[in-house]
């Protein structure tokens, strides 16, 4: 009598095991931002001391910026700062004046850093920096700070630093 039990309980247990599992739900997988890179914030650090030790506090730039913006914002400027506060935005093209409120947070190196720093604080999904291997400064910022998310990209390019007197 024990022998026909035995039998009916292992065949219970193998169909259990070959049945497939319709009670769990679906396994998701959720794709999360990675950590700053260590090296960016090692050349983060490197180079804003770099910069901060030459003391440049009067010079001029060239700024572009792509982004999914007006047109005006992504036009090539000169940047020219003087006592390390902007002291006048143009259009490199027509030398005239820049709305200096599209530039506001892009006006001088330091702001420049800033937007580094801030990227690496949010753990943007893809930063991206080059730097004057003499000076510090970014010559190139490239940010997406969500994969997900279409058009949050910005590209700099920051070109032809001079000191000026």
């Amino acid at each position: 009598m024990r022998l026909p039990i035995t039998i009916s309980a292992i065949l219970m247990a193998s169909l259990g095991f070959s049945a497939p599992v319709i009670s769990q739900p679906p396994l998701v997988q959720v794709a999360k931002t990675p950590a700053p890179s260590s090296l960016a914030l090692q050349q983060f650090k490197i180079n804003y001391r770099l910069w901060r030790r030459q003391k440049i506090s009067n010079y001029r730039y060239e700024f572009t910026r792509s982004c999914n913006c007006l047109p005006k914002a992504t036009e090539l400027v000169i940047i020219e700062v003087r006592n390390r506060v902007t002291s006048s935005i143009t259009y490199k093209a027509t030398k005239q004046p820049a709305n200096a409120e599209l530039f506001q947070q892009y006006n001088t190196i330091p702001k420049l850093f800033n937007i580094i720093r801030d990227a690496l604080i949010r753990k943007a999904a893809n930063l991206t920096v080059q730097y004057d291997p003499i000076l510090g400064y970014p010559t190139q910022i490239n940010i997406d700070y969500n994969s997900q998310i279409a058009d949050d990209e910005i590209f700099f390019t920051i070109s032809n630093l001079q000191k000026i007197n």
